[in-house]
């Protein structure tokens, strides 16, 4: 049965929201629904416990909504500016069994190789340092994840060791921390 969105305002109602120069990161809602779905049955979803069926999207969006009431903070939804259409999701999560709070990504199809997840990325890094209290989180990354990796570069992160989530191997990267990345802009700023 299909269900109008319960509401036009974004869900739960304490996410903030966080805009980019191309992005709008923001609160969940029931539409968002098939486009968390299509990225859930594809292949792009496998270093994310995908492949998966409709239930399970259905469970990561309420599990989604669910991170920010529990914690006061979670992914936001990623909405392209321009086009409105849902562009992946991006935040800090920090799950049962996890080592400490972690910033992760998906970007979904259509949306890669734009610099989106990069851009996405850095506003929800930022926002969750200076609102949220979680500077310097950590990502955790597959070894064969190469694109995640190369983001990870991008982003400042170093790899600081391996480990283990959920009981498949990883990679630990370590963000920046917030005065990191303002001293190295105002370095780069007065070369």
């Amino acid at each position: 049965m299909n269900m109008p969105d319960a509401t036009p305002a974004q869900l739960p109602a304490n996410v903030p929201v966080v805009e980019t120069p191309d992005l709008i990161l923001r609160g969940y809602r029931e539409t968002d629904f098939e486009a968390l779905a299509a990225f859930g049955a594809s292949e792009r979803s496998r270093f994310v416990g995908g492949p998966m069926d409709r239930w399970a999207s259905w469970r990561a969006l309420l599990a989604g909504m669910g991170h920010w009431v529990l914690r006061g903070y979670g992914m936001w939804m990623v909405e392209h500016r321009e086009t409105g259409a849902v562009a992946g999701r991006v935040g800090v999560i920090f799950n049962e069994s996890w080592d400490e709070p972690e910033l992760g990504w998906h970007i979904f199809d259509g949306f890669e190789g734009q610099g989106y997840a990069y851009q996405a990325c850095l506003a929800a890094r930022d926002h969750a340092a200076r609102h949220m209290g979680l500077d310097g989180v950590i990502s955790y990354i597959a070894a064969e994840n190469a694109r995640s990796r190369r983001l990870a570069e991008r982003l400042g992160c170093v790899h600081e060791r391996d480990g283990t989530l959920l009981d498949q191997p990883c990679q630990v990267w370590r963000h920046p921390k917030l005065a990191e990345t303002a001293a190295e802009t105002k370095g780069q700023a007065d070369d």
